[in-house]
């Protein structure tokens, strides 16, 4: 580099480097000049302009004068040795104002608009991979917002506006490329950050909801789109325009309404799939669940460079490295600084990255077991839930396997202690783990060399850099004595300096000294910052803190600490604190902005432990016992009554237990279809746990029973069969306590149900045999007929094919006397298959006929299409292809129609065996590859099968 040679960049902080060395720009207008000449570089701007952009519509007398000024500063500042009135290199005058020249390698947004227009020419001639390559290194150019740091007032000028909307066209353009090319983890992280700023733009959020899912975060996907569709219909008063809405279609078309799994006994028995014996491989999607980078980071250089420096001296080697906090230091940034380093090194391990938040020292008491870390994980890599092994050293050998050989980046947030994370630890080389916890994980450095990186709370220069990051150096340069004083009263805690600069930022005609001076009066209790390693009780942050919200956001904030899940949504905190759901969502908005809770996916809100305890310390000292107990039973109705409804729609002829009407106070979230049934079932599926548990532990035994009866049909169909044995056993223990027969008995055959899934076929006769007990005493005969059927499926299982059939047939005999129709026709769709399995098809089909004809004037197309399954099954077996091929068309149909892909293709590979056994070879592998397309889609275990089928023939 010559000493000639100037660089710039805008894509971010305005900044200047002269021969390699960086420059001190000055002010905040000199910087704000700059960054105005650098967005138009190459095109002249008019001196009015720029008095517009520093001093708005009351510019001073001298205005002009101070701009030439500011450019002679400018000028002799990019070269030291030019004569004053002598012709710069980098900036002219001309044409009544001002000239910027610089070439495409010396600003960044040039470079940015170079590789812009090479990516979208990729994408016009049809190669996404180029195009997303180009794109994602022009995106990458951008360090945060353009022209930080310069004041906020000609920040809103319009030519910084076009350069935002600039890059937001820019990240759609690859968005699309890297969803073409396969590679959605490219742009997610960015895309998540742009929704949360941009959280009305369809478009943008469009093509979020598809990369979301693309990665295997469909859950967070179809939330997103409940999100923007209820923000859209609230603030607005509009529906999602048609790119939402094709993205959502997608969504529902590309996931099953009900993972029922293959083609099994228990499929046309009622009772659901059967577990397989034992897990096949599956395939790995590129997941990339990191959290948002903050553009606001600041500081920590040493810990970086020790980090990054350990990570390179051990390249190759298994890298398990530890960030935490000598004496369990809260609030010191641990996942901030995990975060941004886990970042700054992710493109080393293309195969994805994992991140899992241990809540290890939640005040909630809600920690995640290793055994839900590591189900979440096999989830995440595409492992069907019916595939997940029975406990958890098998899980985990599952996990390290389909890890081994790769490429991962895993960051396991908030640990407990060492043995919180040992089953999460890859075992393969070339895999780095990220662990952060207030424990000091001795045994983790002891046994397997991780690298213990002590983060200490930030330094005076640190924490100052801090403020002026999101402050402004403007504000922070004029009251230095204020800043060194919240400085000190934060004790260099980032959590607290960032609740600090939130309430500044939000009151930006508050002066510093106030600021300060509100702090230094301000009397906290938390104990949690009590310690005596802590140089000042911090706790009083959070109380200066929270005091300062509007009453109603205050009181809110207290109330979310009775929330017991991870997160929390406005439809559930409006219930909590009694309010509407557009209130609740503009009060949840208002908490985040003061930096007290945090939106880290759409719509989805999360506390930092420490100021759950603070909200909790608020809750108690604001409400009494009898409000917080009203409260909280207000939350656990909202999900009951939220879950109940959506478990009919999914399954409208399960065997559940009916409710009695919600209360005038409860707000059930509305659910209009089966699709949206699931997506919230499946985005809540984390928090319904814990609720079922919340209310069992403060005596809600009753609303714990009925929740999990609810939620039946949703663990059996989408296979989450360990975490149904668990609230199974919750609702079985509280239905004991309350010495309730009725609740015993449905909470005793759901744990049976769930215990058959898990191959613990013991326990599960033991829990049937006293259901049936409990059910016959209660002269419940619809009960003691779902007993009959369950005891049918599991002889089915042992291959007691004749004890199946004697199950059914009494369970439809009871049924022909006081069932529902529905029952009925379900049980005489079991009994034809008891009969089919033991070769009396010409029984199978009277019975299934008959089923047939009750489904149809009941709607009931799954049972339509199991039953003609069934029916085609028959024929087959009786060498009446034609009549089979039917059925089972007829069954394909049904199940396309409604929307449940894993039987469609079940039906697929039985149209192949038909026409295999017909001799038309052809036809048998066109069916079998529409099946394994379908099953490869889906993740399913049978796609191994098919695929070894299509190879053999």
């Amino acid at each position: 580099m010559t000493p000639e040679t100037a660089r710039f960049a805008v894509l971010g902080p305005v900044r200047a480097w002269r021969a390699g060395a960086e420059l001190d720009l000055g002010g905040p207008r000199e910087r704000a000049l700059l960054a105005l000449l650098l967005v138009r570089a190459g095109q002249p701007v008019a001196t009015a302009e720029i008095i517009d952009v520093l001093w708005g519509p009351n510019p001073p007398g001298t205005a002009l004068s101070m701009v030439r000024r500011h450019v002679g500063s400018l000028r002799r500042l990019l070269e030291p040795g030019l004569p004053a009135r002598g012709a710069g290199r980098w900036l002219l005058r001309g044409a009544g104002g001002y000239r910027m020249v610089t070439e495409s390698d010396s600003l960044d947004l040039l470079r940015f608009r170079a590789l812009l227009a090479d990516g979208r020419r990729a994408a016009a001639a049809a190669d996404p991979a180029r195009a997303a390559r180009l794109l994602t290194e022009a995106l990458s150019l951008w360090q945060g917002p353009a022209a930080t740091g310069i004041p906020a007032e000609a920040r809103a000028h319009a030519a910084f506006g076009a350069l935002d909307r600039e890059y937001l066209a820019a990240l759609k353009d690859a968005a699309d490329a890297a969803l073409g090319a396969g590679v959605p983890a490219t742009v997610l992280p960015r895309l998540c950050a742009a929704a949360v700023d941009s959280p009305l733009d369809e478009p943008l959020l469009a093509r979020l909801m598809l990369a979301l899912s693309a990665t295997g975060a469909r859950a967070e996907a179809l939330a997103a789109y409940r999100t923007v569709a209820s923000r859209l219909a609230d603030e607005l008063g509009m529906d999602p325009g048609a790119e939402l809405r094709d993205a959502h279609a997608a969504l529902l078309g590309r996931t099953p309404l009900s993972a029922v799994g293959a083609e099994t006994a228990g499929t046309h028995s009622g009772e659901g799939p059967a577990a397989t014996a034992a897990p096949v491989p599956h395939a790995v999607s590129v997941p990339a669940q990191l959290p948002y980078d903050l553009d606001t980071f600041t500081g920590r250089r040493a810990e970086l460079d020790q980090a990054l420096g350990a990570l390179s001296s051990d390249a190759g080697a298994t890298d398990t490295v530890v960030v935490n906090a000598i004496g369990g230091m809260a609030g010191v940034g641990k996942t901030t600084l995990a975060v941004h380093w886990a970042h700054r090194v992710s493109h080393r391990y293309p195969d994805g990255q994992l991140y899992v938040n241990l809540r290890g020292f939640d005040p909630s008491g809600a920690v995640m077991t290793p055994a839900e870390a590591v189900r979440g994980f096999l989830d995440t890599l595409g492992v069907p839930p019916e595939q997940v092994p029975r406990d958890l050293d098998a899980q985990t050998a599952l996990y390290r396997g389909m890890l081994a050989g790769r490429r991962f980046l895993v960051l396991l947030d908030n640990a407990r202690d060492t043995e919180h994370v040992r089953p999460l630890l890859p075992a393969a080389p070339g895999c780095l783990t990220i662990v952060t916890s207030r424990d000091r994980l001795t045994d983790l450095v002891a046994a397997h060399g991780a690298h213990a990186l002590t983060l200490r709370p930030l330094d005076v220069a640190e924490a100052r850099e801090l403020l002026v990051r999101r402050l402004g150096v403007e504000r922070t340069d004029a009251e230095p004595e204020a800043v060194a004083e919240i400085t000190a009263l934060c004790a260099g805690l980032p959590l607290a300096l960032a609740c600090v600069a939130a309430r500044a930022a939000t009151h930006p005609h508050f002066s510093l000294s106030a600021v300060a001076a509100e702090l230094r009066e301000a009397h906290g209790s938390l104990d949690a910052f009590s310690r005596a390693d802590a140089s000042a009780d911090v706790g009083v942050v959070f109380s200066w803190s929270s005091r300062a919200l509007p009453p109603d956001a205050g009181r809110l904030f207290g109330l979310l600490a009775l929330h017991p899940g991870p997160d929390v949504t406005a439809p559930a905190a409006a219930a909590l604190a009694g309010l509407t759901v557009p209130a609740a969502h503009t009060l949840l908005t208002e908490l985040s902005r003061a930096h007290l809770i945090s939106e880290h996916t759409p719509g989805r809100y999360a506390f930092h432990d420490l100021l759950r305890a603070h909200a909790a310390e608020l809750a108690h000292a604001e409400h009494d016992g009898p409000a917080r107990r009203a409260a909280a039973d207000r939350l656990f109705r909202h999900y009951l009554h939220t879950a109940h409804a959506a478990g009919l729609l999914i399954a409208p002829y399960a065997d559940g237990m009916p409710l009695d009407p919600a209360p005038e106070d409860t707000r059930p979230e509305p659910l209009d279809d089966d699709e949206r049934a699931l997506a919230w079932l499946t985005a809540e599926h984390a928090v319904l746990l814990a609720v079922v548990h919340a209310a069992a532990n403060s005596g809600a035994d009753r609303v714990a029973c009925l929740l999990v009866s609810s939620l039946e049909r949703f663990f059996d169909r989408q296979g989450h069969w360990h975490d149904w044995v668990a609230v199974q056993h919750t609702a079985h223990a509280a239905a004991l306590r309350l010495a309730d027969p009725v609740l015993e008995a449905h909470s005793v055959r759901g744990l049976a149900r769930a215990e058959g899934r898990l191959g613990l076929h013991d326990e599960a006769a033991v829990h049937l045999a006293r259901a049936l007990d409990l059910f016959t005493g209660l002269g419940d005969d619809a009960g003691r007929a779902s007993v009959h059927r369950s005891l049918a499926w599991e002889a089915e299982q042992r291959g007691d094919l004749h004890g199946a059939l004697r199950h059914d047939q009494l369970a439809l005999d009871v049924l022909r006397a006081t069932g529902s129709p529905a029952a009925q026709a379900s049980a005489l769709n079991a009994v034809g298959w008891s009969h089919a399995t033991l070769g009396e098809y010409r029984q199978a089909l009277d019975h299934c006929s008959e089923a047939l004809t009750m489904l149809e004037e009941l709607g009931d197309q799954v049972g339509q299409a199991a039953t003609w399954d069934s029916i085609a099954y028959a024929h087959h077996h009786l060498g009446d292809h034609p009549r089979a091929l039917a059925g089972y068309r007829r069954a394909l149909a049904l199940y396309r129609e409604a929307g449940v892909p894993a039987e469609e293709a079940g039906s697929l590979v039985r149209i192949g065996d038909v026409h295999r056994a017909t001799g038309d070879h052809e036809a048998a592998r066109a069916a079998w590859g529409s099946a394994l397309a379908l099953y490869a889609e889906l993740s399913h275990a049978d796609a191994e099968r098919i695929s070894a089928r299509l190879a053999e023939s």
